[in-house]
This record gives C-alpha cells, structure tokens and sequence, in this order.
C-alpha cells in the first residue's frame, strides 16, 4: 500500500509539472506563456525550435505559430528577415505593417500582412494560399533574435493578434 501511494504522489506530481510545463516553453534566452487555447504541435523541421497550433473556432483551418533560433550572427539581421517574411506574400498596397516595440526591455519588430501567402519548399506551402495573414515578432538579444511567425487564414490571424503580442510580451530572459 505505501508503494501505491508514493507511486500515486509521483505521477501526481509528474502530471502537474507536464501541464506547468506545457504552459510555458523555452526559445534561446526567452520564455513564452502559450495562450491557453493553442496547442504544442510536433516541430516539422529540425529548424523550428517550438511550434503552436491555433484552432480556428469554427472548425477551419487553423493557424500556426513557428519560433526560429539560430545563435548569435546567424539568421540574418533584422530588416533582412521582415522583408523576406512581407515577400513570402502578395499582398495589397497599405498591408503590410512593421512596428518597433519595446517590450520590458526587450526589443521587438513586430510584422504583419495579409494577401497570397505564396508557395516555397522551404517554408513547406505547396501552393499558393488565398486570405492568409502573418502576424510575426522578432525579439532581439545578445544570443541571437528570436524570430516567431504566425499565419494561417487572415480572420484567425487578425482575431489572435491580442494573444500573440501577449504571448510575446511574456518572455522573460533566462
């Protein structure tokens, strides 16, 4: 009985690190609060450091949520990386939004568009995507930028715009 019942504290215990800990994920120097209502997904490259699903309510397509680490000097600067992202996309005049942020400290070049997101082997996009929108932030740091990119359908992006720059703004350095 007294094995049943340490074994039973133990994965009590182990369950509620696992759900503390799939609550909050670590990229480089930074870690990021998920927001409750998005899901961990598998990394489809070995390239994406963590990645998150946002469920479309209505059943749809979801969005998803890429984070990139590369170190310090790798991966580009950081103008280099907001003109790549606004180029995977067609978009129309006036779309395309960068905004300098400081968040606690950090600084932050938040990104976004919506249009085409076109088609490229190395993001994985097949074919060209109709009614997309990227909601992107690179967070800047001694290491190396951290570079988080959502896109998905454009309502979705849009509507999860409040919970991404929440989710950024929660990094903390390590």
């Amino acid at each position: 009985m007294k094995r049943f019942a340490i074994l039973f504290c133990s994965l009590a215990t182990a369950a509620t690190l696992f759900a503390e800990d799939a609550a909050t994920f670590a990229v480089s120097a930074f870690t990021f609060t998920r927001p409750a209502a998005w899901k961990q997904a598998q990394p489809k490259s070995p390239m994406r450091k963590a990645q998150l699903e946002v469920p479309a309510k209505d059943g749809g397509k979801p969005a998803e949520v890429v984070f990139f680490f590369f170190g310090s000097g790798q991966g580009g600067d950081v103008q280099a990386n907001v003109q790549r992202w606004l180029g995977q996309f067609t978009s129309a005049e006036g779309a395309q939004k960068v905004e300098p942020q400081d968040f606690g400290g950090v600084k932050v070049t938040l990104v976004s568009t919506e249009g085409t997101m076109k088609a490229s082997p190395i993001s994985g996009v097949t074919e060209e995507q109709p009614g997309f929108g990227l909601l992107g932030a690179i967070l800047e740091h001694a290491d190396g930028p951290v570079f988080a990119k959502m896109t998905g359908p454009t309502a979705l992006v849009k509507e999860s715009r409040e919970a991404f720059i929440a989710m950024v703004k929660s990094a903390t350095k390590k």
